[in-house]
């Protein structure tokens, strides 16, 4: 039995793309790994397809199944989907592709399409996906939204951790419900506004300043802004069906520009500079304020929260009150029908 502390040689390399001579490559590295004294089980390889073989036929799928999932299969191109006759939901995650392409054999059946984590740089090749209703493309090297227009029963669009500078060409996506952008290079919320069935909108870890755009969107139902550069709450007036807001790693100093905000159940403000639970006391439904890491200094201002009655859970740790040694149980006496208190949840 091999030590566990014993290293693969650095000149083994496990994949290559000298495919010439693939037996005396193997002969080579199976030579090195047993003059290491190291036993290797695990057979390492690119699925791709050969001149005899299709790729469908390689890895043994039904030619009729509704569900195709090749995650984590290192296939470098999409190809032989012909065979796929019935295929309602395709899924790529986490492999090698660098383009989109041979999918419109797929075109009368093809639901939902997930090809997050590739090496993906254009958005191409989709439009005779018509009735797709799912597209994953998130954690790629996409710079530009495009090449959507045909896709009109879209419901659901990934977008996360690209290199996206600004969001546009998705007026033709009037069905569209989920609409998730974060973790891109987005400095400003535009060009929405035919996105009315809208009713999740992620923009999370981005560079936007300003809250804007969004007064089309009457339908959102929930909404992050995490980690952006947003310094006040507004444009948030027509959103009546807001039931969950995500605002957390920003610079607000504030509570305002909630008014129209009646129906929030979750209220997301950590880690932001604000001393006071100022005008919030309008927010009868809400259940959860996420208030951590912020400057409230004063328990008295917990008052401000007394006409919220079905608040069940808030969370303070890290403001200058959460060095009281009494921190818990003022909390508690100021709110006694709490079930949670930060992480922990309050016993009856």
């Amino acid at each position: 039995m091999a030590e566990a502390a014993q290293q693969i040689p650095e000149d083994i390399h496990m994949e290559t793309d000298d495919e010439t001579h693939p037996q005396k490559r193997d002969a080579e590295s199976s030579a090195i790994l047993e003059g290491s004294g190291i036993s290797c089980d695990v057979v390492c390889t690119r699925v791709e397809s050969t001149p005899d073989t299709s790729l469908v036929e390689y890895i043994d799928i039904a030619p009729d199944s509704e569900e195709v999932d090749l995650s984590h299969s290192r296939i470098d191109k999409i190809e032989d989907m012909q065979m796929l006759t019935k295929v309602k939901s395709l899924c790529f995650r986490q492999n090698l592709i660098k383009k989109i392409e041979n999918l419109h054999f797929l075109a009368s059946t093809l639901v939902e399409l997930d090809l997050y984590d590739n090496q993906l740089e254009k958005v191409e090749n989709l439009d005779a996906l018509v009735n797709l209703e799912h597209l994953d493309l998130s954690f790629n090297r996409i710079r530009v939204i495009e090449n959507l227009d045909h896709l009109t029963n879209l419901k659901r669009l990934y977008f996360v951790h690209n290199k996206i500078t600004q969001i546009a060409n998705l007026d033709a996506l009037h069905k569209l419900e989920i609409l998730e952008l974060g973790d891109n290079r987005l400095r400003k919320i535009e060009n929405l506004d035919s996105l009315t069935n809208l009713t999740e909108l992620y923009l999370g870890k981005n560079k936007i300043t300003v809250i804007e755009g969004l007064t089309k969107l009457t339908k959102l139902r929930i909404l992050s802004i995490q980690s952006n550069r947003l310094t006040v709450i507004q444009g948030l007036e027509t959103l009546v069906e807001l039931r969950e807001l995500y605002l957390s790693s920003n610079g607000i100093s504030n509570i305002d520009g909630l008014g129209g905000n009646l129906k929030l159940n979750i209220l997301d403000l950590a880690c932001n500079r604000i001393a006071n639970l100022k005008n919030l006391d309008h927010l009868l439904d809400l259940q959860e304020l996420w208030f951590n890491d912020n400057l409230l200094s004063d328990f008295r201002k917990l008052d401000d929260l007394q006409p919220c009655l079905k608040l069940n859970t808030v969370y303070f740790e890290r403001n200058p009150i959460y060095s009281d040694p009494n921190y818990r149980r003022k909390v508690k006496l100021a709110f006694p029908h709490l079930d949670q208190i930060d992480a922990t949840l309050c016993h009856a």
